[in-house]
C-alpha cells in the first residue's frame, strides 16, 4: 500500500486520536481510509441520483430521492 505523509489541524488530529482511543479503529490510517470509502460511496450515490434525475425515469428531484432513501434507511435501522 502506498505511504503518504499528511498533516492535520489540531482539532482534526484530536478527533482522529479519539476514534483510535475508542477502539473502533486501530490506527489513524484506518480512520482516514474509512472516511475516504464513505466519501466515495456518497459520490457514487450522487452520480446515480443525477443519472436517474436526467434520464427522466423519475419526476423526483435529487433532494426528494435522497430524502426517501434516508427515511427508508432510518426505518430499517441502517442510519
Amino acid at each position: 500500500m502506498p505511504r503518504q505523509s499528511i498533516s492535520f489541524t489540531p482539532p482534526n488530529d484530536e478527533w482522529l486520536r479519539a476514534q483510535v482511543d475508542s477502539e473502533e479503529f486501530t490506527s489513524k490510517s484506518e480512520v482516514v481510509n474509512a472516511l475516504i470509502r464513505q466519501a466515495r460511496k456518497i459520490e457514487s450515490i450522487q452520480e446515480h441520483l443525477i443519472k436517474a434525475e436526467q434520464s427522466g425515469f423519475t419526476q423526483q428531484t435529487r433532494v426528494e430521492i435522497l430524502k426517501e432513501i434516508k427515511e427508508e434507511a432510518r426505518l430499517n435501522g441502517k442510519l
